[in-house]
């Protein structure tokens, strides 16, 4: 293992020492985060959290080196773990290679609905005319993203691959598939024996899998119609996923029609002990506009229907959104809960956007069933942002919160944004 960690670091010098870079650029972000927390009854600890998140690109013609990493260090003493070092980019990328294929290697994101995350390992990107070919394997990372890989790619991997086709006028057509498997930390925990006294045992975990493969389809008519439909289907367990599909009809003076339904099956992982019991499946369908009625002014309204085996529930939502904020009701009914609640949030800014002060507040009445006990929340933020310079900018917010858990709940976050792009002949 760490012949393998210095290896990785090894090709990732090597990949920045072997040219100079014609151009570096990335941000620097420092944040500082203060909040109180209950163990017990009027036992409480007040905590300091500093964050410092890195993020650098070197770039030489089409070879980059791309870099994310993020420090967090706690102030509080009585924590085991202080401070943590998360590596989520590290990879070098060789973009326009025989003029059709990107390639990375290291550790990189990957974005899809089944297994997204970060990973150690290549991927492979063709791009011809009318169609893209993507395809990707490596391991998991390790706990909380450090510089290391995992013990065991047999169980902790994901690998796949994406087709997308554009040759079909305003079509576009998806086919991809993704196996993902990762296995738990075994762990000791106090059980009880034959006799019912405590004894400490090993739980050890078999490795859990997700294996779908999933098609899409979108069509796009320039001020007519946008349609994105998408499947999932679940290998492991030979049947449908998910079902969803999404459109907008924007042919109407002022107006945009959405159209949504989503039908869901619980997403478990093989091998998982929630796969023994009869879940049911979801179907969702929700209805709704946006009314323009000027640049400034937009008036929005949904309404939808959650369908489950034997009961059901309603969401209904209104808002306004202008230049200078938002304002938004949103009622829940029947079987997932009542609830009403109101926000509203505004920002502007001000001397050509030197000063931008925000601030944002909403309550909730809910109840978890309709015979359940009435709950109320209100919660309240206040802050600005001052940016000097285009590259340069401070955040302060203030967060308040208050309901039958957290009473007078205060929060303090400060951050410091830098960006930089530094070009070298």
């Amino acid at each position: 293992m760490k012949k393998l960690t210095i290896s990785f670091c090894l090709l990732m010098l090597t990949a920045t020492g072997y040219v100079f870079p014609q151009n570096i650029n990335g941000r620097v972000s420092s944040s500082v985060y203060s909040f109180e927390r209950y163990d017990t009854v009027n036992v409480h600890y007040n905590y300091l959290r500093f964050f410092e998140q890195i993020g650098l690109n070197f770039n030489q013609d089409n070879f980059s080196l791309r870099t994310n990493i993020d420090y967090e260090a706690e102030a509080a003493s009585n924590l085991t773990t202080p401070y943590y070092v998360r590596f989520y980019n590290l990879y070098i990328e060789q973009r326009d290679l025989l003029k059709v294929a990107t390639v990375r290697l290291g550790r990189q994101p990957i974005f899809n609905s089944i297994g997204g995350g970060v990973y150690d390992g290549a991927s492979v990107d063709l791009k011809f005319t009318d169609f893209k070919l993507s395809g990707y394997y490596g391991g998991n990372t390790p706990t909380y993203q450090t510089l290391k890989f995992n013990n065991d790619w047999h169980d902790n991997f994901i690998t796949g691959g994406k087709l997308t086709l554009t040759s079909v006028e305003n079509f576009q057509f998806g086919l991809s598939y993704v196996n993902k498997n990762f296995k738990p930390d075994d762990y000791y925990a106090t059980r009880l024996d034959a006799n019912l006294n405590p004894i400490q045992l090993l739980i050890q975990h078999n490795s859990n899998q997700y294996n779908f493969g999933t098609a899409e389809v979108n069509y796009y008519l320039k001020n007519l119609l946008d349609i994105n439909a998408s499947y999932d289907y679940d290998f492991n367990f030979a049947t449908t996923s998910k079902f969803e599909v999404n459109a907008e009809y924007t042919h109407l003076d002022n107006f945009k029609l959405n159209l949504y339904y989503n039908y869901r099956q619980p997403r478990i992982t093989y091998n998982s002990i929630f796969s023994v019991f009869n879940y049911g499946n979801t179907q969702e369908m929700e209805i709704g506009g946006d009314y323009i009625i000027n640049k400034h002014l937009t008036i929005t309204g949904r309404i939808a229907n959650v369908v489950y085996n034997d009961d059901n529930s309603q969401r209904i939502t209104v808002g306004l959104n202008t230049t200078l904020g938002s304002l938004t009701y949103l009622k829940n009914l029947g079987y997932s809960g009542e609830m009403d609640a109101i926000s509203l949030y505004a920002a502007h800014s001000f001397l050509n956007g030197l000063l931008t002060p925000s601030v944002g507040i909403s309550y909730t009445s809910y109840k978890l069933s309709r015979d359940a006990e009435l709950n109320n929340l209100t919660s309240f933020l206040a802050g600005f942002n001052i940016r000097p310079y285009r590259t340069l900018s401070f955040d302060l917010q203030g967060q308040y919160m208050d309901n039958k858990i957290y009473r007078n709940d205060f929060r303090y976050f400060l951050k410091l944004n830098y960006w930089f792009n530094n070009n070298f002949m």
